[in-house]
């Protein structure tokens, strides 16, 4: 057994043996600087195992921090009384070298890790394996993972639940690409470029009165041209939802327009209850490039990343030219 493995060994042992938080924010901060020294020789040894020392002893600190007695008030307007020492939590923390606010964030993460401790082991083998150092950015992120999940399979649970409820169909993702109307520059030689030349269009209005089959948490990608990016956004708020974020579809071919050639075209987020959004770290992209298809036609690669974000809600693809697996879809030409 090597030298780095035994004092592992025994940093593990020290602070499964913790019983006091400042003991373990000493063991973090030995590892903290342990870690700065090796990184300055390149010992990437030394270093991966005191990163994770380091991970090990904020979660220790968290565990440790939720359980120190917080002081109590004598009566709806009485003193606090203190725990039993005479110090309060915050004094307790501050004595450790610990702000409350790096103490909550402990917990927190001390939380996460409780729930899944699989999970966290899991995150340190993964990163043995692959040559990288842990960092509580990391471990936060692949934890953060699961309790997305968690949240998205329950949202779906009680989605399909709500739907036989009411005894029609809700989702909790809709996919809407509408047949905007659109005035062109010029009526005699932009004409044939309409949308009307190629599919039934409507107006904001006409758009705005369907009865979107949206659960109470959902989550709407609505498709807009850049000139209509403000008329997208009146229609998702009139639809009961709130703009969140957008993400571009860079065409490879150049076409027309009236201020720039248009190149753009803008798939907006808006929400509406409490939809989760991607764990950190699992964000796509907001540009893709892609090359374009038929008239209108969106690439593929954006139902994809919705299914991706959201595996288990269900799915509606309304004003849909074709059937997409695993989807509801809603339009005349399907």
């Amino acid at each position: 057994m090597s030298g780095a493995l035994v004092r592992y060994e025994q940093a593990r042992k020290a602070l499964a043996e913790c019983v006091r938080v400042d003991e373990a924010k000493s063991i973090r901060d030995k590892a903290a600087a342990l870690e700065a020294y090796a990184r300055q020789r390149d010992d990437k040894e030394l270093e991966a195992w005191v990163a994770e020392i380091k991970c090990r002893a904020v979660i220790r600190c968290g565990e440790l921090s939720k359980q120190l007695p917080k002081a109590e008030r004598e009566g709806p307007r009485g003193k606090f009384k203190l725990p039993a020492g005479g110090k309060s939590k915050t004094k307790q923390l501050a004595d450790a070298g610990i702000h409350t606010s790096e103490a909550n964030r402990y917990e927190e993460l001390a939380e996460a890790a409780e729930k899944n401790p699989t999970r966290a082991e899991q995150y340190y083998a993964d990163c043995k394996a692959s040559g990288v150092a842990p960092s509580l950015k990391g471990l936060r992120g692949a934890l953060k993972k699961d309790r997305r999940q968690e949240r998205e399979e329950a949202l779906a649970e009680a989605t399909n639940k709500a739907s036989k409820e009411l005894g029609k169909q809700l989702y909790g993702v809709i996919y809407a690409d509408p047949p905007w109307r659109f005035k062109a520059y010029s009526e005699e030689t932009g004409s044939d470029r309409a949308a009307d030349n190629h599919y039934p269009t409507l107006t904001i209005d006409d758009v705005a009165e369907i009865e979107v089959p949206a659960a109470p948490h959902c989550v709407l990608f609505l498709w807009v041209t850049v000139p209509m990016l403000s008329i997208g956004i009146r229609l998702i708020e009139r639809w009961g939802f709130e703009y969140k974020s957008a993400c571009a579809w860079h065409k490879t071919q150049i076409g027309t327009g009236y201020w720039f050639r248009n190149q753009l075209e803008l798939l907006l987020v808006g929400t509406r209850g409490h939809i989760p959004a991607p764990a950190m770290g699992e964000q796509p992209p907001q540009v893709v490039t892609a090359n374009r298809g038929r008239h209108s036609e969106k690439p593929e690669a954006f139902a994809e990343m919705i299914e991706t974000m959201f595996p288990n809600l269900p799915k509606l693809e309304m004003f849909a030219r074709r059937r997409r697996e695993g989807w509801d879809a809603w339009g005349n030409q399907v």
